[in-house]
């Protein structure tokens, strides 16, 4: 094996490294003819394949891939064995070292499994445990099923990347939170429609579930003791956890706590509650219950605490070719002449169109699609009232003195008058404090954009004019 790999791939030349085992894994001293030190050096390469340091992209051996083997860095997984003994233990190991995650957070990752038939049938039988399988084809005639990766494109004679660049000022934070207001929540003044009190049987109030409102999954759960006693207080320290996670508040778990016991007591179900009664928290389960809580609260806390600085100041600068390579999910892509980078993806159909639109519009020096590694985003207070991040569609540069920042969206939802708002504001607050180059905006809705087909990117400035014109009618 270890010859076949080396001699059909060029780019495994040397780099697969080979580990003789006895049958219960362990590696064979005899089998290899090596010294105890040489074995341990075997073991040490194989533990280290994860690091950049590591020339090793290939590992051939038998029962390699065992329990305590902890190597993250695997792509590709081919079972030769016979895989015959009816425990499914070996299989389920094999399989179990390649479904690691590689990086953090949700970056979408992809293991190439291939193998025996008794391997195969293995892994279709891990579906019935809610594992999703992607059939994809294999042999001559087929393209590589890698996952794509963005990143500057050096190796493109045809670019200027200084002259595609785009440069993009960091503007310090507008929008913060001010925690000392805390204590100041008035609970009594706030508009929402009270709960209805219900009356539940013993056997209903014995156990209490609180459920996440948008999964349904249980977040929480109460159950009364022996002596049919309650705690209320483990309730309302829920709601005030989450409260803070949600807004993600630092401090005044004290306060806050205070004030959600008070208003449950007195405010939530239009009448005064007995906080000790099973019933009472059984009333604190149902949905209806719940979502005014922590509605009202959330809504309460970003009216008081969500503050905007009258000021801007320019922090830092961004410009594109700084950008890290990062990789996305296999899917439709644009190779840009226009643009710093090596492609162009769209998060939706639209997205693509539009990037071909700016490829081809004769006034376009260079644009770029606003990937979240670039890390150009707004601060905005969204409908719900909290701090968010805005990040912008694309950036298309018209000259060296002259960005325009582009939003495009399909349907519009409620937060898009919010969001071109702060981004007009944005574009003001840089105009003012720097003369060197001039930033715009525009909004493209899709509807709008295929009805009248702008020419050029002049064209679609005169025609697209919501949120550029009548902007302090709206605001007022």
């Amino acid at each position: 094996m270890a010859a076949y790999l080396e001699g059909h791939y060029p780019e495994l030349k040397g780099a697969v490294l080979v580990i003789h085992t006895k049958n219960n894994g362990e590696v064979s001293e005899a089998a290899t003819g090596k010294a105890k030190e040489e074995l341990e050096r075997l073991r040490k390469q194989a533990n280290e394949i994860d690091t950049l340091a590591s020339p090793y992209k290939a590992i051939v051996s038998v029962l390699m891939l065992k329990e305590g083997w902890d190597v993250r860095n695997v792509t590709t997984i081919v079972g030769l064995r016979a895989y015959s003994a009816k425990s499914n233990i070996l299989p389920e190991q094999t399989l179990g070292r390649g479904l690691r995650k590689m990086y953090p957070g949700g970056v979408e990752e992809y293991v190439s499994v291939i193998g025996t038939d008794a391997f195969m049938e293995f892994v279709e039988s891990i579906q019935a445990e809610g594992v999703v399988l992607e059939r994809k084809a294999m042999g001559a005639g087929t393209q590589a099923k890698t996952p794509l990766v963005i990143e500057i494109d050096h190796d493109n004679k045809q670019k200027n990347i200084d002259a595609l660049d785009i440069e993009i000022p960091v503007l310090a934070p507008r929008v913060y939170r001010e925690y000392k207001h805390l204590s100041d929540l008035d609970m009594s003044i706030m508009a929402f429609q009270p709960v209805v009190y219900q009356q539940f049987s013993e056997e209903e109030q014995r156990e209490i579930v609180f459920r996440d409102i948008t999964t349904g999954e249980i977040t929480h759960a109460t159950l009364l003791d022996t002596a049919g006693v309650a705690d209320y207080r483990s309730v309302i320290g829920y709601f005030a956890q989450t409260v803070m996670k949600e807004l993600r508040l630092v401090s005044g778990y004290d306060v806050l706590y205070g004030k959600i016991k008070a208003f449950i007591r007195n405010e939530l179900f239009a009448q005064t509650v007995d906080l000790e009664s099973p019933n009472t928290l059984r009333n604190l389960s149902e949905l209806a219950a719940t979502k005014t809580v922590l509605e009202v609260f959330k809504k309460a806390i970003n009216a008081l605490t969500v503050q905007t600085k009258g000021g801007a100041e320019i922090r830092d600068t961004l410009k594109l070719r700084q950008t890290r390579p990062f990789i996305v999910k296999e899917q439709g892509y644009l190779m840009p002449k226009k643009s710093v980078f090596n492609r162009v993806v769209g998060d939706s159909h639209f997205e693509l169109q539009f990037a071909s639109f700016l490829e081809n519009c004769g006034d376009v020096l260079s644009f770029a699609k606003n990937y979240l590694a670039v890390h150009f985003k707004l601060d905005y207070v969204n409908t719900a009232g909290d701090i968010a991040n805005y990040y912008p569609d694309f950036l298309v540069k018209l000259s060296p003195e002259r960005v325009v920042v582009v939003e495009t969206k399909g349907r519009e939802d409620l937060d898009v008058p919010l969001k071109m708002r702060r981004l007009r504001q944005w574009c003001e607050d840089i105009n003012a404090l720097q003369a060197e180059i001039n930033y715009d905006f525009v909004y493209v809705d899709e509807a709008g954009f295929k009805q009248y087909a702008p020419k050029s990117f002049a064209e679609l400035l005169a025609g697209f004019r919501e949120y550029r014109d009548g902007w302090s009618a709206i605001s007022r």
